[in-house]
């Protein structure tokens, strides 16, 4: 029998579907095993490539199977869609997953560690109570308007609301008084927990080498360090700054052929949180710039005064990710570029 020197795995909650190969990309095994039964086999399996996709659970897996002295590598799912015979199932997932893994040009992700999901639980979470502020929000400010009552866009307006449902002389009927009462409350809850949740990115912005000479960037505070402490791979994994810009979706999409270059906006394939956040703070440091003066000499001078304004902060939100992959390989604070000239 042919010794096994690759396994591609399709993960799932309760079972696994495992596909083993031989050098010569032969059939060895197809199993499909329980949670319980994966783990005991593939501990019993001598150490061999482990592949599998880059999903929930993806990472947990890849840190349980590397204990057990296999090499795991993990691919993104588009990257493995191609290479499925026909119809799909887990038994054509596992295999193609392993013919993915076997091409020589592929690329894998980056497992992360337990302290990064950890922080990625933190982001998402502060995310998702701020959305669903927003929408509780949105939902007062058109209850009220069908009596009347408007109020702008924006947390800051909120005490105009609070205003109008707390005031008993006005003709806001007592029901829908209730109601937005209520809604209000979950309001007051939701920014309860956003303040604790900010107190907590604060004080991880404090612990971590990485978070404090991020910070010392302009336009970079503590939840976009707390982004890319969480999201990105280690920056030795990429070998210029360029890379690293081009893996957030920063760069010009191509569509060039015939030997004719063809750039249009930005590609939008890369992480979209660490993208967002950089472009965000990109468009606040110009606007302290704009307020201390721009010297009309400077790179960021000459741009404004010919581009459009997100232009400019998506060129700007390029250069901060070039120059964080410089700060944190030469493990350095940020430098001004001006004061640096000087």
């Amino acid at each position: 029998m042919n010794e096994v020197t690759i396994i591609g795995v399709d993960l799932a909650k309760n079972v696994f579907q495992i596909h083993g190969a031989a050098a010569d990309g032969s059939v060895v095994f197809r199993k499909k095993l329980s949670r319980a039964q994966f783990q005991r086999f593939m501990v019993a399996q001598p150490p061999c490539t482990v592949a599998m996709e880059a999903c929930p659970g993806g990472h947990f897996w890849t840190r349980e199977l590397s204990r057990a002295g296999h090499v795991v590598r993990m691919i993104s799912p588009q990257y493995v869609t191609p290479y499925v015979k026909r119809q799909k199932n887990d038994a054509a997932d596992a295999e193609a997953i392993v013919e993915a893994a076997t091409r020589p040009g592929m690329r894998f992700v980056e497992p992360k560690t337990a302290e990064q999901q950890a922080r990625a639980v933190v982001f998402r979470i502060r995310q998702k109570l701020v959305a669903q502020r927003i929408e509780l929000i949105n939902a007062l400010r058109s209850h009220l308007y069908e009596f009347g009552y408007i109020a702008p866009v924006g947390l800051q307006h909120l005490p105009r609301l609070a205003e109008v449902i707390a005031d008993e002389a006005s003709d806001l009927p007592q029901v829908a008084r209730r109601a937005c009462q209520g809604l209000l409350d979950q309001i007051d809850n939701l920014s309860e927990h956003l303040d604790a949740l900010n107190s907590q990115i604060g004080e991880l912005g404090k612990e971590g080498c990485t978070s404090q000479t991020l910070q010392t960037m302009p336009g970079v505070g503590p939840v976009t360090a707390l982004a890319i402490e969480a999201f990105a791979p280690p920056m030795e994994s990429f070998r210029r700054g360029r890379d690293f810009a081009a893996w957030l979706g920063l760069v010009p999409r191509q569509a060039s052929s015939g030997g004719k270059t063809r750039l249009g906006r930005i590609s939008k394939a890369g992480q979209h949180d660490i993208r967002r956040l950089l472009i965000i703070g990109a468009m606040a440091a110009m606007v302290g710039a704009c307020r201390r003066g721009v010297p009309e000499g400077t790179w960021l001078g000459k741009l404004m005064r010919r581009k459009p304004r997100i232009l400019v902060a998506i060129a700007l939100a390029n250069k901060m990710a070039r120059q964080i992959w410089a700060m944190l390989t030469k493990k350095e604070s940020y430098r001004d570029p001006a004061s640096a000239a000087a």
